[in-house]
C-alpha cells in the first residue's frame, strides 16, 4: 500500500512540475508556461515584435509565420496576412510595460471559432543575468463539449512558441540550428 501511495504522489509531483495547465473547467481554462532566457529583458521584449521570426508556421492560418506581425502599443494588432488579400486578427494589445509585460486580448487559432475570449500575458523579469519569462493564457466562454478540452492542446502550442522565442533570442534561430 505504501509503495502505491508513493507512486501516486510521485506521479502527482511529476505532473505538477511539468504540466502547465493551471485549471480547466467546462467554462474555461488557464495555462502557464515559464522559461529562462539567457538574455536581458530588453532583448526578449524587442524579439516579441518580430513574432514572424520565432512563431511556428505550423500554427498559422497561412502556414507561413512571416505573415505574422505584432505592434507593441496599446491597440496594436497581433495579426496575420492571408492569401488573396485576407487578414486575421489573433489578439489585440491591451497593456504594455516595456521590458516587463505585454498583455493581449482575443482568441488564438481555432479558439476564434468558439464563443469565447481570452487574455494572454507575457511577463519578463531580470534574473541571473537573463530573463525569466512567464506566459499565461486565460480563456473562457462557450465551446461545444466545453472549454476544458482545449486546455492541453493550447498549452502545448504556447509552450512550443515560448521555447521557439527562447531559441530565437539566444541563438537567432527559432528552429534551433
Amino acid at each position: 500500500m505504501r509503495a502505491v501511495l508513493l507512486a501516486m504522489i510521485g506521479l502527482g509531483l511529476a505532473n505538477s512540475t511539468s504540466a502547465a495547465v493551471v485549471d480547466a473547467q467546462p467554462s474555461g481554462f488557464e495555462v502557464r508556461e515559464e522559461v529562462h532566457i539567457a538574455a536581458p529583458p530588453e532583448r526578449v521584449y524587442a524579439a516579441l515584435s518580430r513574432v514572424g521570426q520565432w512563431w511556428s508556421s505550423q500554427h498559422t492560418y497561412s502556414r507561413d509565420a512571416r505573415n505574422l506581425s505584432l505592434e507593441l502599443k496599446v491597440g496594436g494588432c497581433f495579426c496575420e496576412r492571408l492569401p488573396e488579400g485576407g487578414e486575421a486578427r489573433h489578439l489585440i494589445v491591451e497593456m504594455i510595460q516595456p521590458n516587463k509585460l505585454v498583455r493581449l486580448a482575443g482568441a488564438l487559432g481555432p479558439l476564434a471559432g468558439t464563443g469565447g475570449t481570452g487574455r494572454l500575458a507575457i511577463q519578463t523579469v531580470a534574473k541571473d543575468g537573463g530573463s525569466d519569462v512567464v506566459l499565461t493564457y486565460d480563456f473562457g466562454g462557450y465551446a461545444r463539449g466545453g472549454m476544458d478540452q482545449w486546455a492541453s492542446p493550447v498549452d502545448q502550442v504556447l509552450g512550443e512558441q515560448l521555447a521557439r522565442l527562447k531559441r530565437y533570442v539566444e541563438t537567432g534561430n527559432a528552429d534551433g540550428g
